[in-house]
């Protein structure tokens, strides 16, 4: 299962990619969800730890994929994941400035990264959904706030 490329042709595509693979729990999350569907609670019996982080940072980097399990007669119906891809290919150009942003974003902690998250969802709730307007408040580059979306598991950025 799973045996197609995902293609990133937008840098800030690789943030919640580099997230998901840069720790150990969600990479096994991924290899258990390589060899079929799976609902969250066989998830945590092969891996041995609950699946949900994992899960979420893997749904955001477009990994996984969900579907609802037909249930038994009497039972509740259950999600299952599986991962959706097996390959990558990355297919874009950038600034080193940008591709900076890109890395610093995707390696510092939710804590450090707060404010500005705030900040964004703050303007975006009060109507200001341009990237330029975003970008004048913020006073950070455009590859900085779309990788900072992408961290978020409420923004999301649109092309």
């Amino acid at each position: 299962m799973g045996k197609r490329t995902r293609i990133i042709n937008e840098p800030s595509d690789i943030v919640p990619l580099l997230r998901a693979f840069g720790s150990d729990t969600h990479k096994k999350v991924f290899e258990c969800l390589q060899n079929g569907w799976k609902t969250e609670a066989e998830i945590e019996k092969e891996v041995g730890f609950s699946p949900r982080e994992g899960l979420d940072v893997l749904k955001k980097s477009g990994f996984v994929e969900s579907k609802w399990r037909m249930p038994q007669p009497g039972k509740m119906p259950e999600k299952e994941h599986h991962s959706s891809y097996s390959k990558v290919q990355v297919n874009f150009q950038c600034s080193v400035e940008d591709l900076s942003d890109l890395i610093m974003v995707t390696f510092k902690s939710d804590k450090e990264l707060r404010s500005y998250l705030d900040l964004i969802e703050k303007e975006v709730k009060s109507g200001n959904q341009s990237m330029n307007g975003l970008q004048r408040v913020v006073d950070k580059s455009i590859m900085f706030i779309r990788a900072v979306a992408r961290r978020s598991p409420k923004a999301l950025v649109k092309a």
